[in-house]
């Protein structure tokens, strides 16, 4: 199994190569990986900020617990979960959903209202930890899709979430950055990569019952 071996090969990098540049051929495969991800009742309600642009990750840099890899690498994935529900999102899922499996739309309008009823729920605590763990099922994807293509990763939780949003201007478009992702390819002197990969042994986290 090739992925298993993709998975043994992949760390989290410490230090990119940053004259070293991600195609754009591969740059879409990893777009359409992310795009490819399992969500909660298919509704993706985020978004990827791509950035390429040097002196946007410069202004987040501070802002990144000094972490270099934010500037250094490739590129800079930065995922943002919706900040509120509205049933307009879920109207449009429901509709693009008639449209692409051929569904009548009056078919699916049950399902809609089961979708709007269960997020009405929750409280404003409740959907934004619901919301932002939707984006860490896309980053797994990413992350997958990265060692196929032998692309070096690391995935960040280490950041300022209301200065990234503020640099990035996004609390106006009702985003939130939840989680980043550093991208491109691991520099010869980054001595995390020749670490052994530690991990449990598989008995101490599997029960078969």
């Amino acid at each position: 199994m090739k992925l298993l071996e993709h998975l043994q090969w992949r760390y989290a990098t410490k230090k990119f190569d940053p004259s070293q540049k991600i195609n754009q051929d591969d740059l879409e495969k990893l777009k359409k990986a992310v795009q490819l991800s399992v969500s909660s009742y298919g509704l993706q309600l985020y978004k990827v900020l791509v950035i390429s642009d040097k002196k946007i990750r410069e202004k987040l840099l501070p802002f990144s617990w000094g972490q270099s890899q934010v500037t250094e690498a490739s590129h800079l994935f930065v995922f943002c979960n919706y900040t509120e529900h509205k049933e307009e999102d879920v109207d449009a899922y429901i509709t693009s959903t008639s449209k692409i499996q051929g569904t009548p739309l009056e078919k699916l309008e049950g399902y809609g209202d089961f979708i709007k009823k269960s997020l009405s729920r929750m409280n404003p605590s409740q959907w934004r930890v619901w919301s932002e763990k939707q984006t860490y099922l896309a980053l797994s994807n990413l992350l997958t899709a990265c060692a196929e293509l032998k692309i070096d990763a690391c995935p960040m939780e280490g950041f300022d979430q209301q200065d990234y949003n503020r640099i990035l201007d996004l609390e106006d478009r009702g985003l939130n950055v939840s989680i980043i992702a550093s991208i491109g390819y691991r520099s010869k002197n980054d001595h995390s990569q020749f670490r052994q990969k530690v991990r449990k042994p598989i008995q101490e986290i599997f029960e078969e019952l």
